[in-house]
């Protein structure tokens, strides 16, 4: 449910959930239950959709649907990985399709910053 907060004595104002960021159709590159969770993302990625290292991030798989919450490491630009670590890696694995979504909170509309990728993780569409 939104929240509602007060921008004067009078005035409600309605904080909303909405989507911020989003890298649809990525792949997952690596799947490591023995690393304390997380997942990392390549850098470049990270910037096309205004990530921040440690920033909340809900992964979705396409493949399985499989759903977690968890955030985001800095992986080499460039690179192309996706990697999920930590227990998330028992129902997320190597070679499922993702959507990797970031919401903010605002009191008014704003754009999102949305990427598709191909299969090797480079950007296709924005």
């Amino acid at each position: 449910m939104p929240a509602l907060i007060y921008a004067n004595s009078r005035e409600k104002v309605m904080i909303r959930s909405l989507l911020k960021s989003k890298i649809h159709r990525c792949v997952v590159t690596e799947a490591n239950a023995n690393y304390e969770g997380s997942i990392t993302i390549a850098e470049d990625l990270m910037l096309a959709v205004d990530l921040w290292e440690g920033e909340k991030v809900l992964v979705s798989s396409v493949t399985s649907g499989s759903r977690i919450e968890t955030y985001v490491q800095k992986g080499p630009a460039g690179s192309g990985v996706i990697i999920i670590n930590g227990g998330a890696a028992n129902l997320i694995h190597r070679g499922e399709i993702l959507s990797i979504m970031c919401f903010t909170q605002s009191a008014t509309p704003i754009v999102p910053k949305r990427v598709v990728c191909d299969s090797q993780n480079n950007i296709i569409r924005r």
